[in-house]
């Protein structure tokens, strides 16, 4: 096996959203994208494939030439676990901008700072100060 990553699947939009991500999250880069070329398949200039990664985990992604009759669910959240609620703070504001709350920025008893919410791609992502 040579590695595992977490997949993600976006519609035109995977370029943007790595660009938001890598620029948001301490660490964040782009390892590497191929694009759609005429005749491909794909939309031309969206992503055939790319790698990225966020702290030291690995992620794919594509933008799709099909149309699917679904998105991301909530149900699978990137989880960022933050030493600090200034931290908390940034990534809340920059990641959920034109997104959907789940669970509002605040204390909650599992930790003194947390959000849940959806990008404005559709992404889950869960932040919290470490306990």
């Amino acid at each position: 096996m040579q590695s595992v990553a977490t997949f993600l699947m976006f519609d035109g939009k995977a370029e943007d959203a790595m660009n938001l991500y890598t620029s948001v999250v301490p660490g964040g880069e782009i390892t590497s994208i191929r694009k759609y070329e005429a005749g491909q398949g794909g939309t031309e200039g969206t992503v055939m494939y790319a790698s990225f990664k966020l702290g030291d985990q690995l992620f794919s992604c594509i933008d799709s030439p099909g149309k699917h009759q679904f998105g991301f669910t909530p149900a699978m959240s990137i989880y960022i676990t933050c030493d600090t609620g200034t931290e908390v703070d940034n990534l809340y504001t920059k990641l959920s901008e034109g997104g959907q709350v789940m669970m509002p920025l605040g204390a909650y008893p599992f930790s003194k700072k947390y959000a849940w919410f959806s990008d404005k791609f559709g992404v889950s992502w869960q932040v919290g100060l470490a306990m």
